[in-house]
């Protein structure tokens, strides 16, 4: 699998479920909550760091997307997309990238067409029975841990070791 991770340039994400752990919270007034992990904060960064386009592919619509998105200073957005496999598309001509050169990460059926796109396929330890199937069966990366618990980091670890650098080196020499 080192070869298929050595070719990523690219990486798109699934947010609800794999950024999240896929929960919401309501308040009493209508607001909306997700939780987002720190651990996933830091291998954005370190992935940006190192040169990987990023982008966000939401079926959801949700304000908070654009919130993550700013903060980690994510150009590449679609939020209440039905057509992950088309945003996939768009992202990878926007960034320049072969799709063969992109990894998406998602956690459900609905991802699974950007995922057969996708050179390299992943998801977190939870995703669905057929997403797990999928990812195993094409040799893609399954992380040992949940969205939303530091499963972007794990295969932004993985990424950076397949290129041969560590995060720590990446992010002493690049602050």
């Amino acid at each position: 699998m080192t070869s298929r991770l050595d070719r990523i340039e690219a990486i798109a994400l699934d947010v609800d479920g794999v950024l999240t752990d896929g929960s919401v919270l309501w308040g009493p007034n209508g607001e909306e909550w997700k939780r987002f992990h720190f651990a996933d904060v830091m291998g954005m960064s370190l992935a940006r760091r190192a040169g990987f386009a990023i982008a966000l592919i939401s079926g959801e619509d949700s304000p908070l997307v654009d919130r993550y998105a700013e903060k980690l200073r994510i150009g590449h957005v679609w939020k209440g997309i039905s057509d992950k496999a088309g945003a996939l598309r768009e992202f990878a001509a926007m960034a320049a990238v072969p799709l063969s050169n992109i990894c998406f990460m998602g956690d459900d059926i609905n991802d699974l067409p950007a995922m057969s796109l996708a050179g390299l396929a992943a998801c977190p330890a939870n995703a669905a029975a057929e997403v797990l199937t999928y990812v195993s069966v094409n040799q893609g990366f399954s992380s040992n841990r949940a969205g939303g618990n530091g499963s972007v980091r794990d295969l932004i670890d993985a990424l950076l070791a397949a290129r041969g650098q560590g995060a720590l080196d990446l992010f002493l020499n690049t602050r």
